[in-house]
């Protein structure tokens, strides 16, 4: 694989993806019927906890990020395990049909699963639209946006908050060339997968 970055250029949005327990950032999502409750896929890779807990549960929402969204969001369901923290209390989330959903996104969907589809990465889930909203008229947020703006966006905690984490004091970063994952440790294990776009330890860059 020469250069995957090619897939910056896919011009898909950026999303909250949220479940009972939990959520993540998803970028792969699509409206797959026109009805008036559409089906709606999203795909999940399946080193992500989130994957998990979408396995457990019948229900998930999906709040889109605009550009003005607050960068604690993207660092918070981004870069942190559901296992670790509570995301839902660290961010603003309203509960709407069992599911929390992101009071600062410009809207959200809530499914009801209805299908799964296992790649070798990434599980394709397929959910109905129950009951969605618009919350704002912003600008949505794109991957190519994201990418764009990563480094501000991400780095927006300050060093003095970073320096707090126990599972972080003292250790190495190494980022994800791809998504921008940061793994903290001496190395990047053999057998790592990144847990937001799933590329192995070849990708992954000491940060200086």
């Amino acid at each position: 694989m020469k250069n995957p970055k090619i897939t910056r250029k896919i011009t898909q949005g950026m999303y909250v993806l949220t479940t009972s327990g939990g959520g993540c950032i998803v970028d792969a999502v699509s409206r797959v019927g026109g009805s008036e409750q559409p089906l709606i896929s999203v795909a999940v890779a399946k080193t992500n906890h989130s994957h998990k807990l979408l396995r457990e549960n019948n229900k998930f929402a999906l709040s889109v990020l605009g550009e003005d969204a607050d960068p604690k969001i993207i660092t918070t369901f981004g870069f942190n395990s559901s296992k670790d923290i509570d995301k839902c209390t660290e961010c603003q989330t309203t509960e709407i049909e069992g599911v929390p959903v992101v009071e600062n996104s410009l809207g959200y969907m809530i499914c009801e699963k209805v299908d799964a589809i296992d790649t070798e990465t990434h599980t394709l889930y397929i959910g109905r639209m129950v009951e969605a909203d618009v919350l704002s008229d912003g600008k949505p947020m794109t991957y190519a946006y994201y990418q764009e703006h990563k480094k501000e966006l991400t780095e927006a905690e300050s060093k003095e908050d970073l320096t707090k984490s126990t599972t972080e004091q003292g250790k190495t970063a190494w980022v994800c060339t791809v998504c921008g994952y940061v793994y903290y440790g001496d190395e990047v294990p053999d057998d790592y997968k990144c847990p937001l776009c799933g590329l192995g330890k070849e990708y992954f860059k000491k940060q200086d």
